[in-house]
């Protein structure tokens, strides 16, 4: 039986003394974060003043965020905390989505947070990749605003929820480089098989199924019969199966089917941070590299491996393709006369 997840609802703190007793508990229980007495007690100090929102376990706060407003159209996460034995069980997120509506329910357009820029601490790398499966987006890097080692990335977040799903469809991109050597959690892999199966199919039939892999001593056998290399340094996997079975008389949708499954993991993929490519022409030629993947991960042979997604945090910028003007391809009412 599937374990369930707890679902976690975050509310507002009014009184001030109260939200400086909620930052101070949970603050101060995250030295390792907040390890510089006089900014945490700033921190402290100031949250009194701000709007705080806070989850708890019954009586207990188990994570908070505070909130400021920086120009007509911009509130800020100020701070927030999560005490250490609730990471990674949805409590953050629930209170960014909470702070989100907060915002946007008062006429703000954009939500902004500070952290450490990627790639210079384990801890705050993870913290990133949280804001950017939020849908935050990169805005600007102030070196030292802080201080040297510890330069400033400011991400922002649209909040209309559509401009947010549209931003991340324009910013998907196929990546080709190298990836870093980071885990990609389980939970992420999860989400983003999640979506591939949320995508439609031909009169529901559902012939697309999904098998990620993360086990390295794995990776290495599969990496063995990619020739040539595609995606070989990427910590995981996802690998798209599919059954070819009949929708209605002798009509099959499985392609159309696994395709929209790729293309709702694509966007995930983008919005929680990583990069990825749509690998399939290089293992369904008729080299048959597919089958010997299947075969390393014993797939039934009613199955056929279609495409893989590499998973991974890039370590290079992706290159934007070159497209053609809207104009050239989509039109209303009618073709255009003498247009090929």
């Amino acid at each position: 039986m599937e374990k369930q997840k707890k679902t976690w609802t975050a509310v507002e703190i009014g009184d001030g003394q109260e939200r400086q007793r909620i930052a101070r508990k949970i603050l101060e229980s995250l030295r390792d974060w907040f390890e510089i007495t006089r900014t945490r007690e700033a921190y402290i100090r100031e949250s009194g003043e701000q709007a705080m929102l806070a989850v708890r376990e019954g009586t207990e706060e188990v994570g908070f965020l505070c909130l400021k407003e920086t120009g007509s159209a911009a509130a800020e996460v100020s701070v927030m905390g999560v005490l250490r034995e609730y990471h990674r069980q949805g409590v953050g997120r629930a209170l960014m989505e909470a702070a989100g509506k907060w915002a946007e329910h008062r006429g703000y357009d954009l939500l902004q947070v500070k952290t450490v820029e990627m790639g210079r601490y384990e801890d705050y790398d993870r913290t990133n990749l949280f804001y950017l499966g939020m849908g935050f987006k990169t805005f600007e890097v102030f070196p030292e605003l802080w201080d040297k080692d510890n330069p400033c990335q400011v991400y922002v977040m649209p909040l209309h929820g559509n401009a947010r799903l549209l931003d991340v469809i324009s910013a998907r991109r196929s990546y080709r480089g190298r990836y870093r050597g980071d885990r990609v959690p389980r939970e992420d892999l999860e989400r983003i098989m999640r979506a591939g199966l949320d995508a439609p199919s031909g009169c529901n039939r559902q012939t697309t199924s999904l098998l990620a892999v993360d086990d390295p001593d794995t990776l290495k056998k599969l990496r063995r019969v990619i020739q040539p290399p595609a995606g070989e340094t990427a910590p995981a996997m996802i690998c798209v199966l599919c059954r070819r079975i009949i929708a209605y008389r002798d009509r099959c949708f499985a392609v159309q089917d696994y395709a929209a499954a790729i293309e709702n993991m694509l966007l995930a993929i983008t919005a929680l941070g990583y990069a990825s490519c749509w690998y399939e022409g290089h293992i369904t030629d008729t080299d048959r590299i597919g089958d010997r993947m299947a075969e390393i991960l014993h797939v039934p042979g009613d199955y056929e491996l279609v495409c893989f997604l590499p998973v991974g945090i890039a370590e290079e910028e992706a290159t934007r393709p070159v497209r053609k003007p809207f104009e050239e391809r989509a039109f209303f009412n009618r073709f255009p006369e003498g247009k090929n």
